[in-house]
């Protein structure tokens, strides 16, 4: 059976973040990427707006209070705690550990979409999500074996690859992936790459819920952006760091080009492009598809960032591509 349309969304979700992982990247050189966190979802809810509003209103005011509930809910888990814990895995054992992490998450979404939703997967689906994993898991892993300088070390919030991967969560100070750590820090570090697929998961999970009766994917990415945003703002502006943030900008006018790109590609038409796969989809199948920028940013990494692709990574990528064949035939 060819692919359905949830599957190719989180296929074509994938795609998008590998590019908003490298402009990410790119802008989180200029001025930190704490400052294009914060920058991204005020652009992401702009365009969210716009286009909204080109399709009737600027904001789903007809939409049940139990939906804002779970889409709320869903931008808290996901984009605020999910990548709070990405963000300082980041810190404490770099992209590479933590990217390795995150890919648990078709895991955690597989088990929780069975025990909260009643999802059930077939035999063969459940071996396609787990060939998948496996071969993800060999492309992170094999490019900590030299191809990670090219990109110094990092990747975005949106990102999820090495060099891109630091970059898109956004933490300036992230440790290079072959950078020592401390064993504290180290099980810490590993503790928060979990909790960060954990809070991925339970954001698919909760997105689902307030997608149920073919509610539009755009106005459910919208309720759940403004949520996120909402959040992390008022957290900025405890810390006083609102002022700071726009000098950053003011200082470096150049990144803001590459941070439009980024929240176009990423919270915008990636994350909107994310649920349509979570509600056509099961949401196990649709986190492993969802899982795969670490090999679209192969060639990326290989021509924006001059990184070394060894052998390894191709054949992890070859794993990766059989079980999504696996997933689209099964």
């Amino acid at each position: 059976m060819f692919l359905l349309v949830g599957e190719l969304a989180a296929l074509l979700t994938s795609l998008c973040w590998s590019f908003t992982s490298t402009f990410f990247t790119l802008a989180g050189r200029l001025v930190g990427s704490i400052v294009v966190n914060r920058i991204r979802l005020l652009l992401a809810v702009l365009f969210l707006v716009l286009t909204h509003l080109l399709l009737g209103q600027a904001l789903p005011l007809g939409a049940e209070p139990w939906r804002w509930f779970w889409f709320a809910l869903s931008g808290f888990l996901g984009l605020v705690l999910g990548d709070a814990f990405l963000f300082q895995a980041f810190v404490w054992i770099g992209p590479r550990l933590s990217m390795l992490m995150m890919s648990t998450a078709p895991i955690f979404s597989t088990l929780l979409a069975w025990l909260f939703l009643g999802e059930r997967l077939s035999a063969a689906q459940l071996v396609g999500i787990a060939v998948t994993v496996v071969g993800i898991a060999w492309v992170v892993f094999d490019r900590a074996g030299g191809g990670e300088q090219g990109a110094t070390g990092r990747r975005q919030e949106s990102g999820r690859s090495v060099p891109p991967v630091a970059a898109q969560s956004g933490s300036p100070t992230v440790v290079e992936a072959g950078a020592p750590a401390h064993r504290s820090q180290m099980r810490l570090g590993l503790l928060f790459g979990v909790g960060a697929a954990l809070g991925q998961a339970l954001g698919y999970i909760t997105a689902k819920k307030g997608l149920v009766g073919d509610f539009s994917a755009l106005s459910g990415t919208l309720m759940r952006m403004i949520a996120a945003a909402a959040i992390l703002w008022l957290i900025t502006v405890v810390v006083g760091q609102v002022r700071p943030t726009f000098a950053a900008l003011r200082r470096r006018p150049e990144a803001m080009k590459y941070i439009l790109g980024g929240a176009f590609f990423g919270p915008f038409l990636g994350v909107t492009l994310s649920l349509v796969a979570v509600q056509r989809t099961a949401v196990g199948i649709a986190s492993t598809l969802l899982a795969l920028p670490p090999i679209f940013l192969l060639p990326i990494s290989h021509f924006v960032f001059k990184e070394r692709i060894g052998w390894g990574a191709i054949a992890g990528t070859l794993v990766a591509v059989m079980g999504v064949a696996i997933l689209a035939f099964a």
